[in-house]
């Protein structure tokens, strides 16, 4: 069945994955034969599973996970759904610092 995970790591950390079989997935990881990210990490435990009915939905999810900050994946980790939306708005840019172009000072011509 269709799986992403998210293992935590020896060092606190958290790696994303999806497989199709999670229990050879996570012996991979556990004997140090899974990605290299853990194989540095170890031991490693299973923090996070979700199932698919699809390996596309899985891995959909997957790539979309694996670019969420800390905190937001310690939300979905936790269950805590409710939490996730307001962890994905991004921070308000400040305003420019420069004058608009209108207001800058002409561009010289070019010296040939």
């Amino acid at each position: 069945m269709p799986t992403v995970y998210i293992l935590e790591c020896a060092d606190g950390s958290y790696y994303v994955g999806s497989t199709r079989d999670l229990e050879r997935r996570l012996a991979e990881h556990r004997s140090g034969v899974g990605a290299a990210y853990t194989r540095r990490r170890l031991p490693v435990r299973l923090a996070f599973r979700q199932d698919f009915d699809r390996i596309d939905e899985a891995y959909r999810l997957e790539k979309q996970v694996q670019g969420w900050s800390r905190r937001k994946r310690e939300a979905l980790i936790a269950g805590d759904y409710a939490l996730l939306p307001a962890l994905a708005r991004k921070p308000r840019l400040a305003p420019p610092t420069s004058p608009p172009v209108e207001e800058r000072a002409p561009l010289s011509p070019p010296v040939e």
